[in-house]
Parts: structure tokens; sequence; C-alpha cells
């Protein structure tokens, strides 16, 4: 083997690191997200005195927050798709709107979110023998919240990717991750620092999460972290959409053959 054509190929893959901080993101923010989202959970188990329901409980958050992931990408990465097969302006080229575009993204992350529901469960239960339907359809609710707060994080992602193309492509991945440790997916809210605590209890889904948790405790439906999760999330889909739209525009001012 040839040494310098080894650190060649080194340096022609580390230079493209350096061309921005975009690049250098997934060195840091994954193994960062990672840390608070185990350890704040490990915090939470070590705390615990107890708690027959808890391989439950860890089980339906993994399960239910593949929806928030699952309805963000949907919308991204169908974007992404368009910048890379080239084709982001033969779409909109044609009478094709925006709000046309946006319907037939979320009718697709309704069908496929269908399918990771059923898998998920369906896996859960033949690995652990667990059903994370234990209490029937009173998670129904929760699940379709969590869908509308996937496609807000979606369009705010897209948002961006419409405007500065491939370069920020890793948002597709990562904008759904930046909510996880804010969101008490796997651990209450009071395990968090008092300052994370705040911008929890700006979030949808921390209401969703604590609602799921206190029907697997208590078999009752929790209306009151139900209805809270619902303003929110209406708020903020209309925030993403208003923001989607928004830099589209710009984006078509500047042209959009500038991202392919």
């Amino acid at each position: 083997m040839n040494v310098q054509r080894m650190f060649a190929v080194f340096l022609r893959y580390f230079f493209v690191l350096k061309k921005g901080l975009h690049q250098l993101c997934d060195l840091f923010y994954w193994p960062a997200v990672d840390i608070l989202l185990w350890g704040l959970t490990s915090v939470y188990v070590q705390d615990l005195n107890n708690l027959p329901n808890f391989p439950l409980i860890l089980m339906t958050a993994l399960v239910f927050w593949q929806v928030v992931w699952r309805g963000s990408t949907d919308i991204s990465v169908s974007l992404l798709q368009e910048l890379w097969s080239r084709n982001l302006v033969n779409l909109f080229s044609t009478p094709l709107k925006v709000s046309e575009w946006i319907g037939g993204m979320l009718l697709l992350g309704l069908c496929k979110l269908c399918c990771t529901i059923l898998f998920g469960s369906l896996f859960v239960y033949v690995l652990y023998s667990l059903n994370v339907f234990e209490v029937g359809w009173l998670f129904l609710p929760f699940v379709a919240s969590l869908l509308v707060f996937g496609w807000s994080v979606g369009f705010l992602a897209s948002g961006f990717i419409i405007y500065w193309g491939n370069k920020l492509e890793m948002l597709a991945w990562m904008t759904p991750y930046l909510f996880a440790p804010f969101s008490a997916v796997f651990y209450p809210v009071h395990v968090l620092p008092k300052w994370a605590q705040i911008i929890s209890f700006c979030l949808p889904t921390t209401y969703i999460f604590e609602g799921m948790r206190s029907i697997l405790h208590t078999g009752v439906f929790p209306e009151g972290y139900f209805l809270m999760s619902i303003a929110l999330n209406l708020l903020c889909l209309t925030a993403s959409l208003y923001f989607f739209h928004h830099m589209f525009q710009k984006s078509m001012e500047k042209g959009l053959a500038r991202l392919e």
C-alpha cells in the first residue's frame, strides 16, 4: 500500500469537512444528543423505586417518538429527493401549487405513519412481549398530536433546505432530535434542570409524552395534557408553514435552479 495515496485520500475528505460548520455538525451534534437523552434517562431510572411497568413506558416512548421522526423526515427528505434528482425546477414549473405539494406530503406521511406504528408495535411485542396499546384507543389522540408536531418540524427544516439547498441537508435528520431532550420522551420533566424545564413546557411533545405516561399509570385519559398539546401544535404548525412558504418565495426570487 502506498502511504502517500492513503494520505491524499485523507486530505481529500478532510478538506471537505473544513468547508463549513454544517460539515462538522455530525461530529458533535449526535454525541451530544445521545449523552443528553440517555444520561437523563439513566438519572431517572436511578431514582425509581420499583416501577413495574417501566419497560412498557420506555418501549411506548421509543415507538411513539418514531411518529415525530417519521412525520418530520417524510417532508424534508422528500424535498431533498427532488434536489438530489435535479427535479425541483421541473416540479414547480408545472401548475402544481405549493399548497398542493404540502397536501401530498401530508397524505404520504399518514400512510407511512400507519406502517411505522404497526411494525414498531409488533416488533416490540415479538421481542419483549409488551403491548404498547395495552390501554386501548386512549393513545390515538396523542399519536395524532405527535404527527402534527412532526409535520411542524419537517416544514421548519424544509424552510432552510429550500433556501440554502443541499448544504443543509443534514437538518432533515438532525432537527427532530433537537427537540428530543426537552420533550420528556423517556423521562418526566422534573428530571431536567430548571432552565430546560422552561423550554420543555413550551413544546407540545412534553404534554403528549407526559399524558401517555399518565395513561399508563392511571388508565384515565388526561384531557388537560391533550388540549395543551393541541393548542401548542396549532401554533407550531401555523408558524412552520408560514416560515416554509416565506423561504420558498424568497428562494423563487433568487431562482430554484441555483439549488440544483
